[in-house]
């Protein structure tokens, strides 16, 4: 715990330097959007499929260096996130389909979509300013919102370690988090300083990043529910326990809360980025948000201290695998999302799919791929774990 104070108290020391680098935004987005609509109405009108390239590198300009690079996306996702990612999706759609060379009717319907949604955008959440309450609330919701997974994978974690009788390697989980903040300030220092001209390397990390916690989170959560299996099934393994927790599982957890941290972490800083950019003065308002949201998420953090402790072991466990197995689900569907916008990935769209967001459900044929990738290796594992507990229960 004492390793987690000091890389707080560094974070708390460099954050300021990190933030002190942002430049002033403003939260009357209708220019940026008539720019948009300009640009991209006559990207339209003289597209054809041997134009494709340069119509979808003209869309994918559009997103990254006006709707990005104003600020409209991180005002937008600060506000309402759910509908930030359904205009990511619209452009990520709209580019593909233009670098496809689809029939310009096909892309005349996206991009209609696609004006609706910034229109809509400009409409319901531009103001010409927010006063002190209103800036507390955004930025209690920042960190709060960015943090609430992040504390909630590390609370799980170490309440595991100490139920397992292995307190002492809780200062694995905080190893992890003590890098994962610093880390945090260096990446967010990078994207913010070093390559804010392009806006799809921000994608690509943030999608790499994404796609890996998937994976990482999908292990952890077998590994805890083969644990679980093994408590209620098969008492030998407590003759084994040591071996399981050797220093490859130590590792791996270690990685869950570094991956779930540092997710967060730079994106929470460059949120901070522009949220005191464009506050005028009053920048107690956002200090006094950041302390309330602080001081929630170590409530909650409390709260899952004690829930562990009374809830039944083999509960305990399967709970906590089911938590981070909905959260690699969901990390799957952003992070290929996110690999799209950035251009590493097509985007097929698949009609009549729901977009749920915040569990990263999108109307794309490669998000339900990568999904259902993650919801077939855990059935593939059990029934490995069921073919070896019979193969167990017939030996003499």
């Amino acid at each position: 715990m004492k390793d987690f104070i000091c890389c707080a108290l560094f974070l708390l020391l460099t954050i300021p330097a990190v933030l002190h680098a942002a430049q002033g935004v403003t939260e009357d987005y209708r220019p940026v959007v008539a720019e948009i609509v300009r640009r991209g109405d006559a990207a339209m009108a003289n597209y054809s499929p041997t134009v494709s390239t340069q119509t979808g590198n003209e869309f994918s300009r559009l997103y990254f260096d006006i709707f990005e690079s104003s600020g409209m996306e991180f005002t937008l996702r600060l506000k309402d996130n759910s509908f930030m990612l359904r205009i990511e999706s619209g452009f990520s759609l709209l580019i593909s389909q233009a670098m496809g060379g689809k029939p310009k009717a096909v892309l005349e319907k996206s991009w209609a979509a696609l004006k609706n949604d910034l229109d809509y955008a400009v409409t319901h959440y531009s103001s010409n300013g927010t006063g002190y309450g209103g800036r507390v609330m955004q930025s209690f919701v920042i960190l709060f919102r960015e943090g609430l997974e992040a504390m909630l994978v590390v609370a799980a974690l170490v309440a595991y370690l100490r139920r397992s009788g292995y307190a002492d390697k809780v200062r694995v989980i905080w190893h992890g988090v003590c890098w994962a903040l610093v880390a945090s300030v260096v990446a967010a220092w990078v994207l913010g300083s070093l390559i804010r001209t392009s806006g799809a390397n921000r994608e690509m990390l943030e999608g790499v990043t994404m796609l890996v916690a998937a994976a990482v989170l999908l292990y952890v959560s077998y590994w805890l529910t083969a644990k679980r299996d093994a408590e209620r099934w098969q008492a030998f393994i407590r003759d084994t326990m040591d071996r399981a927790m050797g220093r490859g599982s130590l590792f791996a957890l270690g990685l869950v809360a570094f991956l779930a941290v540092f997710r967060e972490g730079a994106e929470t800083i460059l949120f901070y980025q522009a949220l005191m950019a464009g506050t005028l003065g009053g920048l107690d308002a956002v200090w006094v948000g950041m302390a309330l949201a602080a001081v929630a998420l170590v409530v909650v953090y409390l709260l899952v201290k004690v829930a562990s402790i009374r809830l039944p072991l083999g509960l305990f466990f399967g709970g906590t695998a089911l938590m981070l197995f909905v959260m690699a689900f969901m990390f799957a569907g952003q992070g290929i999302l996110e690999l799209q916008v950035s251009g590493l990935v097509r985007t097929t769209r698949l009609e009549g799919w729901p977009m749920v967001s915040w569990l990263g459900l999108f109307p794309t044929r490669e998000t339900v791929l990568a999904q259902a990738v993650i919801l077939l290796l855990p059935l593939l594992g059990m029934v490995w774990m069921i073919g070896k507990r019979t193969r167990v229960a017939v030996q003499p």
